[in-house]
């Protein structure tokens, strides 16, 4: 990598300049300004400013930083550079940042800020573009990416009746007007993308279980080119928690949208979130989570005990009042319970060979 000039102590010494790029960055000012070796922080919606504060260093030899949340930012006019592209075959496209559901656990969205969607117009451009380059797959990307919604003057006039929808049981704190704009959704911009080419595989991740409306699933199920691959997360199976989570769901809802899911898409592989020891659960709550592991028998999950973030509501509201010892072993529970689904799963498959 080249090294640039930079003065320190009075002498010009060949020396990288290094910068935390980020949510992290932003969530870890202080600390990260204060380490010696970091020269510069930009938080996610500022990376055009790198070249400024790039230059701000070598001309003052004082720390910079940008962390800066907008929004309006969404990168959708930078498209990966042909050496990124050409000896990919599965490609990831970005399309929304930020995230609205305000789950009490997490930091999301005061790292990522609120959501904001590219215009449909700028991901189909990058993915023809993508296409024409030989990739045959694309991975689209957002924190809360089936929550896609443009409302640019395009695609208001477009997609006039395409509305806001939830599966039925499932709600949403986020009450902001722009939600029951019309304009392109999930669904609309997946119909999009399939046309383009048949052969072109496309996967999505990461989803809110809220953001699945009837039309959306059939769609996967219809589409040939839609990998039938849904990451569902839970986050626990009891209802007390997920009401203190806020997520907008109960486990009965949620075990509906798993239901109707597999009815349209019998072989569908479903993947999950599950949090262990989180403010206030019991043993008894706990074990609805288990239980529920054991319902869905999901292919793929990924199983975390909680770890409480600064600034979340949980943080703010909440008692983080179960012991890192009890969270740990619930999460091996858990993690038990999966682990056993997958081996029956496994001799099944085995047999049914």
């Amino acid at each position: 990598k080249q090294k640039l000039l930079i003065k320190k102590q009075n002498r010009h010494i060949s020396l990288p300049i290094i910068g935390v790029l980020g949510c992290m960055a932003e969530r870890l000012k202080e600390e990260l300004l204060n380490e010696r070796s970091v020269d510069f922080i930009c938080g996610p919606d500022a990376y055009r400013d790198i070249p400024n504060l790039i230059s701000n260093i070598l001309s003052t030899n004082n720390k910079q930083s940008n962390i800066q949340l907008s929004i309006y930012e969404t990168y959708s006019d930078i498209i990966p550079t042909a050496s990124q592209i050409n000896s990919n075959i599965s490609a990831y496209v970005s399309i929304m940042r930020g995230c609205n559901n305000m789950c009490s656990f997490c930091i999301v969205p005061f790292t990522r800020g609120r959501e904001r969607s590219r215009p449909l117009s700028s991901i189909i451009n990058e993915i023809e573009q993508l296409v024409k380059s030989g990739v045959r797959e694309v991975v689209l990307l957002g924190q809360n990416v089936n929550g896609y919604h443009d409302i640019t003057e395009e695609s208001l006039a477009k997609y006039p009746n395409s509305l806001y929808s939830t599966f039925d049981g499932f709600s949403n704190l986020y009450k902001g007007k722009d939600r029951y704009l019309p304009g392109a959704r999930f669904v609309d911009l997946l119909t999009e993308i399939s046309r383009i080419n048949p052969e072109l595989r496309i996967r999505f991740t990461s989803p809110h279980p809220k953001d699945f409306p009837t039309n959306l699933i059939d769609l996967i199920a219809s589409t040939p080119n839609i990998c039938k691959a849904i990451h569902l997360p839970l986050q626990s199976g009891n209802d007390n928690v997920l009401a203190r989570m806020r997520r907008g769901y109960t486990s009965e809802s949620y075990l509906e949208l798993v239901d109707y899911i597999r009815s349209k898409i019998p072989h569908v592989s479903l993947s999950t979130d599950v949090i262990t020891g989180f403010c206030g659960e019991t043993h008894e709550e706990h074990k609805d989570t288990v239980d529920m592991m054991d319902k869905v028998k999901f292919d793929m999950a990924y199983m975390y005990a909680y770890s409480l973030r600064a600034k979340t509501h949980a943080a703010h509201a909440m008692d983080d009042d179960v012991s890192e010892e009890v969270k740990i072993k619930r999460l091996q529970d858990v993690i038990n319970k999966y682990q056993s689904i997958l081996y029956t799963n496994n001799k099944i498959n085995e047999v049914n060979q």
